[in-house]
């Protein structure tokens, strides 16, 4: 990433939809930009969504922020794909794929034409292929072209964890990996608290240490969001707060370890496909990646998880 902008970070939303919005406001109450642009093909949705954000400046961190177009990418620290067709009850996240790149095929050479110093963070599903794709159209590095992936999975995961254990969620370490989507991955064999695996901490709570129970966690991890669009219609407040610790972890270069998608290269037999694992974050981008001592099965699943989404990206021809 580039030099960091004088009086603080440069971040453009493409996107005005409820994602894009939600993820400015998270950031101007952390106060983590002192610019951000949000860019939407529905300039009057955009702009009213940027005045509405501006009458709350009295209460907030001092920022700048407007609706603007793609020649306000220039500087930019961060600029954050947040645009889809949207994901509508029964459907998959991988129904989504043709359509959502057809866009990023439009929004990623307009982006890169005023700015090819930036980060790329995207947000568009089918997230992990959507990774995929704009990394191949910006020709960025892998290191700058980030997904949001599994974050929001592994936050779900902790949370429900948390509530079994009767334990703050923040003190609670486990990992969703691979596809943000329906082939994710639980890694259970390294969950803890405090350091302690799960095994041996359930009679420290006086809960059981059930399979059976840790699998029902699992699968309400992985429906959470066809549940939450069955009643609401979207989701949007977890997501754009996973977004915000994604974006804070990299303009604070923080070394922070997060579960986010990206250019896999012999991961556990998996190469040249983006995918969610644990990394450290920090104003470079991805930094590393952490490879986790996964048990057989789990590097089974990870494995499919990783051919699924491959499958999908060469049917786009990428």
């Amino acid at each position: 990433m580039s030099k960091q902008n004088v009086g603080g970070p440069k971040i453009v939303i493409v996107g005005a939809g409820f994602v894009g919005t939600t993820f400015a406001y998270s950031l101007l109450i952390r106060g983590l930009a002192s610019q951000v642009v949000i860019i939407d093909v529905d300039k009057m949705r955009a702009e009213g969504e940027v005045m509405d954000l501006n009458h709350g400046m009295p209460f907030v961190y001092p920022a700048k922020i407007w609706a603007g177009d793609y020649p306000d990418c220039k500087d930019a620290d961060i600029v954050v794909i947040a645009v889809d067709k949207g994901q509508k009850i029964g459907q998959s996240r991988l129904d989504l794929a043709e359509g959502n790149c057809e866009i990023l095929k439009q929004i990623v050479p307009e982006i890169t034409r005023h700015n090819r110093e930036c980060i790329l963070l995207v947000v568009t599903n089918p997230l992990d292929v959507m990774t995929y794709a704009a990394l191949k159209l910006s020709g960025f590095p892998k290191n700058r072209v980030i997904g949001s992936g599994t974050i929001l999975d592994t936050a779900r995961l902790r949370y429900l964890l948390s509530e079994y254990l009767k334990v703050d969620p923040r003190n609670v370490h486990a990992y969703i990996i691979g596809e943000h989507g329906d082939s994710e991955v639980p890694v259970w064999s390294l969950a803890n608290v405090a350091g302690i695996r799960l095994k041996d901490y359930c009679p420290i709570c006086n809960v059981p240490y059930d399979a059976e129970v840790f699998n029902d966690l699992f699968l309400k991890v992985r429906n959470a969001g066809y549940e939450i669009i069955k009643r609401k219609g979207r989701t949007n407040y977890a997501v754009a707060l996973g977004l915000t610790k994604i974006v804070e972890s990299i303009i604070r270069d923080e070394n922070a370890i997060v579960t986010v998608s990206c250019l896999l290269q012999d991961y556990h037999g998996v190469s040249d496909i983006c995918l969610s694992v644990p990394v450290i974050l920090n104003r470079s981008g991805v930094k590393e990646t952490i490879r986790l001592p996964l048990d057989d099965e789990e590097i089974a699943d990870f494995q499919k998880s990783a051919a699924i989404i491959k499958k999908v990206a060469s049917s786009l021809g990428l």
